[in-house]
């Protein structure tokens, strides 16, 4: 389906894509779509969806359109099916039966629109014991094995933000559903269908590498105990001397090497390949880097293939020179940002566009897709 009126940025251009307003991972999966050059327009309800921030700081919102529609006023459903009917992918992310009690489900979206991509985003699944259940990203990844990853050995597991599961096991799952869904609805004889993403499912995915180390013998099913899990003397954070962090993986010898010269221990560090070893290996690694704070040590570490680096925080992030010589955090409309990735030779992309407010573009979709009974004209949300 062709977009008309509506910009022209990056490979997804000419794809329409319908947001049912949520929070978390559908919205973060719309986001990527509209980052890669999708029209998304995202459906509000009156009131927003309740999360309590400010919609101009809301940046999983941005390059996106916003219309309110209230799906429980009776046009409410036959505009959201309007909208549907001229879109590429719906994508939702109620609990399941929610979107059919609403009168907007899969059923009666493909029955308006056979090549429509309906994209499903839950924490548990739509179906199972726990599908009904309410749920957070914490109790996703806790169940699928993933959060026992994520700590020191005697310690509670740490809470990795809602990245792993939110993140990297629903919104990244959506995304690739979609977009592989719409490239068969779009083959000759294809047809949409749709996409159940659910977080557990992600999140299990994500670890199928640990996976195949346990079978074969090579993971311990403990926490902090692996080479890729912190229980690697050479593999994990240090405290500087001023409090700060720096992160340490040299995993192939050269370059191990290069890091026990560099941080002074070659002539005694223990061997690193006796296991055995490693608390004694890791209390000298520790004991070097208390020496110095983390400005001496990301100095002594630069321009080196030591796979040493300064643990940054979300604010020192951009102004670090290999970020800021890439763009990979951008500023717009006095917001700085992450930019939009992955980066596209032949189609490039861009934050075009600041957070959408809710309701402000439903004059210029109404006009764009054809659908007048969105009415307003003047764009603005009611009041």
């Amino acid at each position: 389906m062709a977009t008309t009126g509506y910009g022209s940025h990056g490979p997804l251009t000419g794809v329409r894509v319908l947001e049912l307003a949520g929070i978390g991972p559908g919205p973060f999966a719309a986001m990527l779509l509209a980052d890669l050059g999708a029209d998304v327009v995202r459906v509000d309800r009156p009131g927003g969806p309740g999360l309590g921030i400010d919609p101009a700081y809301d940046l999983t919102n941005r390059n996106k359109r916003s219309v309110i529609v209230d799906l429980k006023a009776p046009d409410g459903p036959g505009t959201v099916l309007d909208l549907a009917a001229r879109a590429d992918i719906l994508i939702e992310g109620y609990r399941p039966g929610v979107a059919e009690r609403l009168g907007v489900g899969p059923d009666a979206a493909l029955a308006r629109n056979p090549k429509l991509v309906y994209g499903r985003m839950t924490g548990w699944g739509q179906e199972g014991p726990l599908a009904e259940r309410a749920g957070h990203d914490i109790a996703y990844i806790a169940l699928t094995g993933t959060l026992s990853l994520i700590g020191r050995p005697g310690e509670p597991p740490a809470v990795p933000a809602n990245l792993v599961g939110d993140y990297a096991g629903g919104s990244l799952y959506l995304v690739v559903g979609v977009l592989a869904a719409l490239q068969h609805a779009r083959t000759p004889g294809g047809r949409g269908q749709v996409v159940d993403a659910a977080i557990v499912d992600g999140a299990a995915h994500l670890a199928t590498m640990i996976h195949g180390m346990l079978a074969a013998g090579g993971w311990q099913d403990r926490r902090g105990s692996n080479l890729l899990d912190g229980g690697c003397p050479f593999y994990g954070t240090y405290e500087t001397a001023d409090g700060e962090y720096m992160a340490v993986g040299p995993l192939e010898q050269r370059f191990y090497d290069e890091f026990s010269t560099l941080l002074g221990i070659d002539g005694e560090a223990p061997d690193r390949s006796d296991v055995t070893r490693w608390d004694e290996l890791r209390a000298l690694v520790a004991d070097r880097f208390r020496a110095r704070t983390r400005a001496e040590w990301t100095e002594v570490f630069a321009g080196t293939d030591a796979c040493v680096a300064p643990v940054l925080s979300l604010r020192e992030a951009p102004h670090h020179p290999h970020l800021a010589a890439r763009s990979t955090f951008v500023e717009h409309e006095g917001l700085t940002q992450p930019a939009p990735a992955p980066r596209f030779s032949a189609t490039p992309v861009a934050v075009y566009r600041g957070p959408a407010r809710p309701g402000a573009d439903t004059g210029a979709v109404a006009a764009d897709w054809g659908v007048p009974g969105l009415g307003g004209g003047g764009g603005e949300p009611p009041a």
